[in-house]
């Protein structure tokens, strides 16, 4: 995708009911999908941030059905945590309304913003430097769906339909390979033949969901170490962020993700494959976290399948690199040439260690149960 101007965001602002003036904005590089920002007030003589962020509406087509979501769940989450004696203003993301009481507003130019409260204390990491965090994240999670498990109410909206269907991600690699549009199939084949060899597990939770083997609950369904804000003094996993994507799903997708990046020995989109693995000890402690904060209420048709969701999800999104690849680039964010193919290799690479390793991943899990 082309870079973006920097957006007048003293106007962009103006829409949202925020006390004092605004100061500067500067971009908050992270995320393959949204545009970030962080926002400075002046009130009463101090400084004051907040996030804000543009929808990319070209992915999540119905911007409104996603904050009617995040509303929901955020507003629920808000509830629990000052009945748990928490603190809502940290342990969840608190939208800012516009001027006119909605969650987001639209420019005359049809683009979507939001804006949340700023947490002060606490960080995201893209890469593991502590133990203390991949525990705490999981954990962080595993609360989140516990948590989100009491939510009454209709279903949630999907705001990707089949946004984790790893039988349609499946189909979708195999159309863009025979259309080819602009050709680049002939040099990936060794990922094609990778694909192609593993399309027997694409169906395995989809189906379970379908026949009911498996409960469809609220999850997050974009589990990595970087959506959960870690506290700097506590190295607690303080808040779940990145909520666009909460909506009906499996509790396999969650932990499946969070071990595709938690469990990782290298960044996402490392061209050296030779860094490129899977650590067991982090995957023991994204297991411990997890189900710490969720075996009380996992069936065993879910415990069962927890470390092969770890080679599921991790495939999946290899698929969906490579499928992006093959299309042109046209989803996620790309820096450089190949960037994509090189973000689906490091997956097939994660993918293969940990078939290597799946016995002793299912030990792991059967120990924390």
């Amino acid at each position: 995708m082309e870079k973006k101007p920097l957006p007048e965001l003293d106007r962009i602002c103006a829409a949202f009911a925020v006390e004092g003036r605004w100061v500067t904005s500067c971009p908050i590089p992270s995320g393959h999908i949204n545009d970030t920002y962080c926002s400075e007030f002046e009130d009463a003589g101090r400084r004051v941030k907040y996030v804000n962020q543009r929808i990319n509406h070209l992915v999540f087509r119905e911007p409104e059905k996603l904050m009617e979501n995040i509303e929901r769940v955020t507003r629920f989450a808000r509830e629990q945590i000052l009945a748990a004696g928490g603190d809502p203003d940290r342990e969840t993301l608190n939208i800012v309304p516009t001027r006119d009481g909605k969650s987001f507003h639209r420019t005359p130019e049809g683009t979507y913003w939001r804006m949340f409260r700023y947490i002060d204390g606490a960080q995201t990491y893209d890469q593991v430097e502590d133990l203390r965090h991949v525990y705490s994240a999981s954990k962080a999670f595993g609360n989140f769906q516990k948590m989100l498990a009491r939510m009454p109410g209709e279903r949630l909206h999907e705001t990707i339909p089949d946004f984790h269907h790893t039988r349609k991600r499946y189909e979708a690699f195999l159309a863009a390979l025979e259309h080819n549009p602009v050709n680049r199939a002939a040099a990936v084949k060794p990922e094609v033949a990778f694909v192609q060899a593993r399309a027997k597990d694409a169906g395995e939770v989809v189906d379970g969901l379908a026949a009911g083997r498996i409960p469809e609950r609220v999850t997050h369904n974009d589990t990595k170490l970087n959506n959960v804000m870690i506290d700097d003094r506590t190295g607690r996993g303080v808040c779940v962020i990145d909520l666009d994507t909460v909506m009906p799903g499996s509790v396999l997708y969650d932990f499946g993700d969070s071990v595709r990046l938690g469990a990782a020995t290298a960044i996402e989109d490392e061209r050296d494959l030779a860094k490129v693995g899977f650590d067991l000890g982090l995957f023991d402690r994204l297991a411990a976290g997890y189900l710490d904060a969720a075996r009380d209420f996992l069936v065993p048709a879910e415990t069962d399948l927890l470390a092969f969701s770890a080679k599921l999800l991790t495939l999946e999104c290899g698929i969906r690199f490579l499928t992006d690849h093959l299309k042109g680039d046209v989803y996620f964010k790309i820096h450089r040439e190949g960037h994509n193919l090189d973000r689906a290799r490091t997956q097939f690479k994660m993918v293969a260690e940990m078939e290597s390793q799946m016995g002793a991943m299912d030990a792991v899990v059967k120990k924390y149960l």
